[in-house]
């Protein structure tokens, strides 16, 4: 991990201000997957899982079948069908909180106006899997989908070369309310679910983390379909002062750099012997994690500590930064939580490790990130329902509001508009 100085580094200090714009040659490399599965279907699809993942896709294997979710639910150990029960139960009730309600009110003209909300009819969920298949991403997708009332759900996700999906991976997806489950990961199914292929119906709305090619596929596809946020790679930034506990900041950042990739791993206290006391705790505690070579890795190209006079200071960088989770460690909690805004998810205090969200808390791990936060909000239930707008006028109505929708078509020369009003009242 390597140690900044807000004084002596004003470059690094100004990197922390990022967007999350895609690199030319991912962008190009979608845009040639999109293009293909556009034209050639399931066909292309299988064309690019066999490429990326080595598993030689027919049209038969798309789809998994109802005996290998059988299969999945008698190989999935009893403490996991717990955890997987829990988290479910704690998502649904965090939902249903979440979710909007129709409403109306009368407004000056008499007009009655009011807004319904009613659930998207199919989605997609795009669920990673590669070397670490996230269980509770399953969950965190699809359970917020039947939540808010999502009669069709389509999940994503790539098999092994031997075309397997980890049973627990397949009961979770089951659990939380899948009514399909593709096997095929990669740009090649979001591309699928937008567009549709010959045995995949398109989908309303894509939901989901992913790697960069995934991430950059939501993007160039929408318009064709809609989508939550842009999360990519896993993020975390601490932000604490004297108060934060070395061991415990250590094992939240070895935690997130356990995702591997591109993952982001930052720290940014105004006490450099926490810095320090945290930089040894890392080796300490990394010494014991079964995915060290992993975790090494990331911490050698996207970690940093960054010491900062005060917590202002340090408050003002992290929504600079917009990270994906913010863990926040300082005296005067209250008025510092109240001041970091761009956050896709905050955890407050050194006894709320952001693995608490990762798998049970209730809120979605599905996070903006790369800087995102700025401009997206993590997935939440409402994402699944469709915003409709009503407009209920009687004549009396009508007579109160033409003279100012008069006014507007005579300056917009929209006369049209106008007379479709008066007329009403002619009649």
């Amino acid at each position: 991990m390597k140690i900044f100085s807000y004084q002596n580094d004003a470059g690094f200090v100004k990197s922390l201000r990022r967007r999350a714009v895609p690199e030319a040659s991912v962008q190009e490399t979608v845009a040639g997957i999109i293009a293909e599965v556009a034209a050639r279907g399931d066909a292309a699809v299988a064309e690019f899982t066999r490429k990326f993942d080595g598993f030689a896709l027919t049209p038969e294997d798309l789809f998994v079948t109802a005996s290998e979710l059988l299969d999945a639910e008698r190989a999935v150990s009893r403490e996991t069908r717990h955890a997987i029960e829990a988290s479910l139960e704690n998502i649904r009730e965090f939902a249903r909180r979440s979710l909007r309600s129709d409403w109306s009110y009368r407004n000056a003209q008499g007009v009655v106006v009011g807004e319904r909300f009613t659930p998207f009819e199919r989605v997609g969920v795009y669920v990673p899997g590669g070397k670490a298949p996230l269980v509770s991403t399953a969950l965190m997708t699809a359970g917020f989908a039947i939540a808010a009332g999502v009669p069709e759900i389509l999940a994503a996700t790539p098999a092994s070369a031997t075309g397997a999906v980890n049973p627990a991976l397949l009961f979770a997806l089951k659990q939380a309310g899948a009514t399909e489950i593709m096997r095929v990961g990669g740009a090649q199914a979001i591309a699928a679910m937008a567009l549709g292929t010959e045995m995949v119906r398109p989908v309303d709305r894509i939901f989901g983390p992913g790697n960069r090619f995934v991430v950059e596929a939501k993007r160039q596809l929408v318009g064709a379909v809609s989508i939550d946020l842009l999360p990519g790679p896993s993020e975390i930034l601490v932000v604490a002062d004297h108060t934060g506990n070395a061991r415990c900041i250590a094992a939240d950042l070895l935690a997130q750099a356990e995702h591997g990739g591109d993952s982001v791993v930052g720290f940014i206290s105004t006490s450099m012997e926490l810095i320090e006391a945290v930089a040894v705790e890392i080796g300490v505690q990394l010494a014991s994690l079964s995915r060290g070579e992993i975790i090494g890795k990331v911490l050698a190209d996207g970690a940093f500590a960054l010491h900062v006079p005060d917590v202002a200071t340090a408050v003002r960088l992290c929504n600079d930064f917009a990270p994906e989770h913010v863990s926040l460690i300082v005296e005067d909690e209250a008025h510092w939580l109240a001041e970091v805004r761009t956050a896709g998810a905050i955890y407050v205090g050194n006894d709320s490790p952001v693995a608490l969200g990762d798998f049970l808390a209730g809120p979605s791990h599905t996070l903006p990130t790369g800087g995102s936060g700025r401009s997206f909000s993590g997935v939440r239930a409402d994402q699944f329902q469709r915003r409709t707008s009503i407009v209920k006028a009687d004549r009396a109505a009508v007579a109160e509001s033409l003279a100012s929708i008069e006014a507007f078509a005579a300056v917009e020369g929209l006369d049209a508009h106008g007379r479709s009003v008066a007329i009403r009242l002619e009649i």
